[in-house]
């Protein structure tokens, strides 16, 4: 259980708790309304960040002493900006080590502040802890000296509406890009030849007679091949046009208003001071 000074825990705490930013300059008093000093620091548990000690700097009573008050015997009246040491006495304060260095304050020291003050303790009704030893102590064994008594406090609590902006995603509509076939007549026009025989008779002007030895013999043929181009018309699919979808976000701002409530304090003191912290 290692003890660290406020700031070194919570370096950040005069922002984040104002209230105990206060406390270190509450004065000390007695419960017989003696005053006996001021709070000089606060010390946490290292290893939970709860309060254990206040160091009260004693110079009513003892000049020059600080001394450490377990925060479960301290009334703390934020009004009047003071702590309350309970059943505190001088003598107490008197045999209470001195506090010179935090790096002094171990096990041993503890006990010999717990000491002290467990005969206050034990006077007033408290149960005193079972048996420990350094390995088992903790501190809920004595809430009597360690927890914060609220007894004396209450609380208020003040309520205001605020209006939550959050964005949903919802679905308004679907575009369905497709496709469909639509049939049409093509026509065209292929030009084409066609071979035909021509056969042509005409009367020889030479009649003079001749025995040539071909003549008079059957069978004889003359062949020619005859050609015609036919058309060759087939349909073969391309490319027409290629089409892109896709889509953009636009941003837009949507304005609301709405009628929100607040909460405030109403103070009925009978005339008598009230400090508004």
């Amino acid at each position: 259980m290692t003890l660290v000074k406020l700031e070194e825990f919570y370096p950040n705490y005069r922002e984040e708790y104002s209230d105990i930013d206060d406390i270190k300059d509450f004065d000390v008093y007695a419960q017989t309304n003696d005053k006996v000093g001021s709070v000089h620091d606060i010390l946490v548990d290292e290893q939970t960040g709860k309060f254990r000690y206040f160091v009260v700097d004693t110079g009513f009573w003892i000049f020059g002493k600080k001394v450490l008050l377990p925060v479960g015997l301290a009334d703390i009246r934020y009004t009047d900006k003071r702590i309350y040491a309970k059943s505190l006495t001088k003598e107490q304060v008197e045999n209470l080590p001195n506090l010179d260095e935090l790096e002094k304050v171990d096990y041993d020291y503890e006990e010999q502040v717990r000491g002290v003050y467990r005969g206050s303790v034990a006077t007033s009704g408290m149960t005193q802890p079972a048996a420990y030893d350094h390995s088992t102590y903790n501190y809920e064994q004595e809430p009597s000296l360690y927890d914060i008594d609220k007894q004396d406090s209450q609380s208020l609590k003040l309520y205001e509406e605020r209006l939550i902006a959050n964005k949903e995603r919802r679905k308004t509509g679907e575009v369905a890009v497709g496709k469909h076939v639509e049939t049409d007549t093509a026509r065209v026009a292929v030009p084409v030849e066609k071979e035909r025989v021509i056969i042509e008779r005409t009367n020889p002007t030479n009649a003079t007679p001749s025995n040539p030895d071909n003549a008079f013999r059957e069978g004889e043929v003359a062949r020619m091949d005859i050609y015609e181009e036919t058309p060759d018309i087939h349909k073969e699919a391309i490319v027409r046009e290629e089409v892109r979808v896709k889509k953009v976000v636009e941003h837009d701002t949507v304005q609301a208003q709405e009628t929100v409530r607040r909460e405030e304090l109403d103070l009925d003191n009978d005339d008598r001071p009230i400090v508004d912290k």
